[in-house]
């Protein structure tokens, strides 16, 4: 009488194992695939004397993809007495452009496409839409450039020649360059994710204590950006300034501020350009360098019409701001006193702000030292324009 090894699987039991086998491979195949409804039957399906029995039907589980992130959600926001584009802005963590485009269907004078966009004027009482913390890409609501004839409804394509025909392929002699030139992207701040903060200066009027100003950065080695008019450069103390411009590029990038400062939104294309190339060229010889592709609108005026001229003579940045400290203004007009200007940019300036001062600014000077160290004890140093964008 033979006798069989005791840890040797009969043939039945050996086909269960098979079978409950494949059947937990296909179970672990399925959930690796994402969602997948798999029976819920696995080794529950053999008998208890191990022999294969029908699945019965059983209750299914799903093993489901992780759901979609809902959008964020619009907030309402209603004007209150004080309150600006900027102020509003800063409060949750947007920029004006971004409130002006959210509500421009309702507001028509927050349009910035427009030749009546006033961002600074609003009214008690408006209820903005708005997204805490989120910003629109402003070249995301850039007109596209008009098509072209050969772009028209029932024109044939020009034929390509396939790479897979020739070694090498050749362009159609049909097809010519794309001329169109992208309007000047208006830029409110840089990186929000960088610890920088641009400060930048206007020199457009009022030169006193310019000079000062500029020995001090370069005494304390501060970066900062600095929009000269033309005219500045037929003035002494103009030229003297653009000299320390010239004689330290690792402190100061340049950008282009107009000839004369006049707002441009009245002028037609060719207007807007020869102010900004006017003023490139009374600019370029005491610097040694362009002042491209930055260019900042006298009063911050800008419209569709503005960008498109801008961008058309080769500026490729609207160098507009997101904390103004209005230094321009004497305080005996109700201007900022020193420590409201120091207050104001320590305070609101975060990653990526680029800060609006003037070299003709009433307080400028005395207010710079509490600003550069206000802005480092949050982690925040001065960079040039020219660091962000190339």
């Amino acid at each position: 009488m033979s006798v069989k090894h005791r840890c040797a699987p009969t043939p039945r039991a050996a086909q269960a194992l098979v079978v409950a086998t494949l059947v937990m491979l296909l179970v672990t195949g399925c959930q690796a695939l994402g969602a997948v409804d798999v029976p819920a039957a696995s080794i529950d399906g053999l008998s208890p004397e191990g022999s294969v029995t029908a699945a019965t039907p059983s209750p299914r589980r799903t093993v489901s993809l992780p759901e979609a992130t809902p959008l964020p959600a619009f907030t309402l926001y209603t004007v209150r007495g004080g309150d600006s584009l900027l102020s509003i802005a800063a409060r949750f963590r947007t920029s004006p452009l971004s409130l002006s485009y959210w509500n421009r269907d309702r507001y028509k004078s927050l349009d910035p496409d427009t030749t009546t966009y006033a961002p600074d004027r609003i009214e008690v009482g408006w209820r903005f839409r708005l997204i805490p913390g989120a910003e629109v890409d402003p070249e995301d609501f850039l007109p596209l450039p008009s098509e072209s004839p050969s772009d028209s409804p029932g024109t044939s394509p020009t034929a390509i020649p396939s790479p897979l025909s020739s070694p090498v392929a050749s362009p159609s002699p049909t097809s010519t360059p794309s001329t169109a030139v992208r309007p000047s992207v208006l830029v409110y701040h840089g990186p929000r994710t960088s610890h920088d903060v641009a400060l930048t200066l206007d020199m457009g009027g009022r030169l006193d204590p310019a000079l000062k100003i500029m020995d001090w950065l370069i005494a304390h080695e501060v970066k900062a950006t600095i929009f000269p008019t033309g005219v500045m450069g037929t003035t002494a103390t103009g030229r003297m300034v653009l000299a320390r411009v010239k004689a330290h590029p690792e402190l100061f990038a340049l950008g282009n501020h107009s000839w004369s400062h006049p707002d441009l939104r009245p002028l037609d294309a060719a207007a807007i350009a020869d102010q900004l190339v006017r003023c490139e060229a009374a600019i370029e010889p005491l610097t040694g360098r362009t002042t491209r592709p930055f260019f900042r609108p006298p009063f911050g005026g800008q419209d569709a019409s503005v960008r498109a001229a801008v961008g058309a003579a080769g500026w490729r940045y609207m160098v507009m701001w997101d904390v103004d400290t209005i230094d321009w203004r004497p305080e005996s007009e109700g201007g900022p006193t020193t420590a409201a200007i120091v207050s104001k940019v320590a305070t609101n300036a975060r990653g990526g702000s680029i800060v609006l001062m003037h070299l003709g600014g009433y307080h400028t000077l005395a207010a710079l030292p509490g600003i550069v160290d206000g802005l480092a004890g949050r982690g925040l140093h001065p960079v040039r324009l020219s660091d962000w964008y190339h």
